[in-house]
């Protein structure tokens, strides 16, 4: 079995390759105090936090007994979350110039805390909002996501809960070509033919049980590889920690989600 500090040292190497593809040492101080736990070792312990899934950042403080101060690593770990939604641009762009022409686009809920702390939740209220679903009502964002049929993340956009799937569906797969498929939330005439280029890309929404409209087998077995997207999201939720109430503010949450996808990518 490997030890804790085999899969940190792992995860780095990979970290070190892209950030050093990218150049982003420059965006190192070459003057003035260096930091005790260089950017790097930031990004890591965040992914690894993630991968690992493990609940807090205290929790990553203790396991590698860290020369900074918690309080350091915090602001840190959110202060360079920027520089990590740089490297996860670099891999949803490598993924979009090998992607497979069938692609998927769906959203999930992100509830920012539980429904009863709602009325009194204050950090996220200017980005949160209530959305009724099939499932029932949560407080929050939604992620949406373009994946191919081999289930690598090609666009990400997030949004208020109360945000409707299709006006985002046009700025989410901006650039993209092939077979799009979706489910019944992106139903519209006009943001079909909007989305369609003869010989380049087509949106197939899937219709609602109550709709009178013949399908193609071809178009069936379409709809039936959509099952594959909602892996991402179990995936994410279940063992990446894209879902929390912990932070304390708007850019830890946003941090939590940016380290949650890159790490999911960079597994």
């Amino acid at each position: 079995m490997k030890t804790v500090i085999q899969l940190y040292e792992n995860l780095k190497q990979k970290v070190q390759f892209l950030y050093t593809q990218l150049k982003l040492d420059r965006h190192e101080k070459t003057k003035g105090r260096k930091l005790a736990v260089s950017i790097i070792d930031i990004i890591t312990l965040s992914l690894f936090k993630q991968k690992n899934h493990i609940a807090t950042k205290k929790s990553v403080f203790e396991i590698f007994d860290l020369p900074c101060s918690y309080k350091t690593l915090v602001v840190n770990m959110n202060r360079f979350a920027r520089l990590a939604m740089i490297l996860l641009a670099l891999l949803l762009n490598l993924n979009r110039s090998s992607a497979h022409p069938v692609k998927h686009t769906d959203s999930t809920d992100i509830p920012v805390c539980a429904n009863r702390k709602a009325k009194y939740h204050k950090t996220m209220q200017s980005l949160a909002s209530w959305k009724k679903t099939g499932k029932g009502s949560f407080y929050g964002l939604k992620l949406h996501i373009t994946t191919d049929l081999k289930r690598r993340l090609l666009g990400i956009r997030f949004t208020g809960g109360n945000v409707d799937d299709r006006k985002i569906f046009m700025k989410l797969n901006k650039g993209l070509f092939g077979i799009f498929v979706a489910d019944a939330g992106y139903i519209s005439e006009k943001l079909q033919k909007e989305f369609f280029i003869e010989h380049k890309r087509i949106l197939f929404a899937k219709p609602r049980k109550n709709m009178n409209k013949l399908i193609t087998a071809f178009q069936y077995h379409l709809y039936n590889t959509r099952v594959l997207i909602e892996l991402n999201f179990r995936n994410l939720k279940l063992f990446y920690g894209l879902i929390t109430s912990m932070p304390r503010s708007v850019s830890g949450y946003l941090a939590n989600y940016i380290y949650s996808l890159l790490a999911y990518q960079i597994a």
